[in-house]
């Protein structure tokens, strides 16, 4: 691991999300493991698991159906969905079983994205007209062999968690879903702050390879046509991304705006009218005729490795209380105040506060000095005034100052922050 000293030789800035990400000790990447691997340590797995969870509570009161795939898939799997033919350069090779087994014939390859799984979920069984729209969601775990001069932190990696969603619906329906998913990805990243947003429509460069795009002129004409129409209704400005379609449809691509004005990739939405007709997805109508469905692609985070850090940068490292992997630091003055330090932060842990007591044998200047520099919330200092009046002084991170408060009060001003998910302390 580079020492701070290090990454501001290489450039690195203050509020780089790898300085930060070393001073909280949230990740780090192994020479052993791999480039563009990252690796999540204890910190940084709280980090995680906090955004993982809130993106799954607000998924399923929005309808959606959390599923799980594996992470390999036959090389015929990939030659169907089209991945072999225009995304093969960024996936891994592949991996021929027929060398380990007789009976295992074909290759596997690393999966680049969820999508041919979520189709086969949906195949799995038949599905009535009634039953659509169908959302499948799911935190996958895809691999991208990324050039390695492009790997950048956690900006650019190979091992990505990908927030990713299918919505499965008749045509009737897609205008509407479409929608739905453009006000749901904005009000998830406005939680995280961001309020400021640049949208592109990404359409085909006509320009380039004909094998670049599938060939199927009249969809993606009605494609492009519907996007438009639903940015209209919606009154949302937009500028054209030519080159920027994916190789199955076009997409709506939304950049959150940082306070320093830079565009990040958050949302993405894609249409897609090619996948369901060659894998030959259908639902029954009403007539019990069998219809092919329309799917939209769709991630809101874009992927999580990349958003996290990009955050890391925004806030400066000032994790707001929910997401701190230490809500509360106690910091007893000398050993004969451990034991009450010890009785609130049980008392804290037991009311779903992330506590830690500081038992080391540095003096308490050092240890609120340590507590700063690790960006800590909220600092509890404890000495004979606090056990005898029975109460906490509080240090918030930003330096003010509050005396005399009880636990409590502490706790449900705590609890407080955490459930509005606030960036106030």
């Amino acid at each position: 691991m580079k020492s701070i000293k290090e990454n501001e030789k290489q450039g690195f800035s203050k509020n780089d999300h790898r300085v930060i990400g070393q001073e909280l000790d949230l990740f780090s990447f192994s020479s052993y493991v791999g480039p563009g691997l990252a690796l999540w340590h204890p910190n940084g797995a709280v980090v995680r698991g906090e955004i993982e969870s809130f993106w799954k509570k607000e998924h399923q009161k929005a309808g959606y159906k959390y599923v799980y795939s594996p992470i390999v898939g036959l090389k015929q799997l990939w030659e169907k969905s089209g991945h072999l033919e225009h995304f093969a350069d960024c996936m891994y090779p592949p991996m021929d079983m027929s060398l380990k087994s007789k009976e295992e014939q074909g290759a596997y390859y690393v999966k680049p994205m969820s999508c041919p799984f979520h189709v086969a979920i949906y195949q799995a069984s038949p599905h009535s007209y009634k039953e659509l729209p169908i959302k499948y969601c799911e935190l996958g775990n895809v691999y991208r062999y990324e050039a390695s001069g492009g790997l950048q932190g956690l900006l650019r990696v190979r091992s990505i968690t990908q927030d990713d969603a299918h919505i499965i619906c008749r045509p009737d329906q897609f205008m509407d879903e479409l929608s739905k998913v453009l006000d749901f990805g904005f009000h998830i990243n406005k939680v995280f702050g961001y309020e400021k947003f640049k949208v592109y429509f990404s359409v085909r460069d006509l320009k380039s390879k004909k094998d670049k795009y599938i060939d199927n002129e009249p969809v993606w004409q009605m494609a492009e046509e519907s996007i438009l129409q639903v940015l209209k209704e919606k009154n949302i400005a937009y500028d054209i991304d030519v080159g920027g379609a994916k190789f199955y449809g076009p997409a709506i691509d939304v950049k959150a705006i940082d306070k320093n004005g830079k565009e990040w990739q958050c949302m993405t939405i894609q249409l897609d009218m090619n996948l369901p007709q060659k894998w030959g997805m259908f639902y029954i109508d009403h007539n019990g005729q069998k219809q092919v469905p329309i799917m939209l692609h769709r991630a809101i985070l874009g992927s999580i490795e990349r958003f996290i850090g990009v955050y890391l940068e925004q806030c400066e490292g000032k994790l707001p209380v929910w997401l701190a992997p230490v809500q509360v630091k106690i910091l007893p003055v000398s050993e004969k105040h451990q034991k009450y330090a010890n009785q609130i932060a049980e008392k804290l842990i037991e009311n779903d506060i992330r506590a830690e007591v500081d038992l080391s044998e540095n003096t308490i200047s050092y240890q609120i000095r340590n507590a700063v520099r690790q960006k800590i919330p909220y600092i509890v200092v404890v000495g004979d005034k606090e056990i005898e009046k029975d109460c906490l002084s509080l240090r918030l991170r930003g330096g003010e100052k509050v005396h005399d408060i009880s636990l409590s009060d502490f706790m449900a001003r705590v609890a407080e922050k955490i459930k509005s998910k606030s960036a106030d302390l």
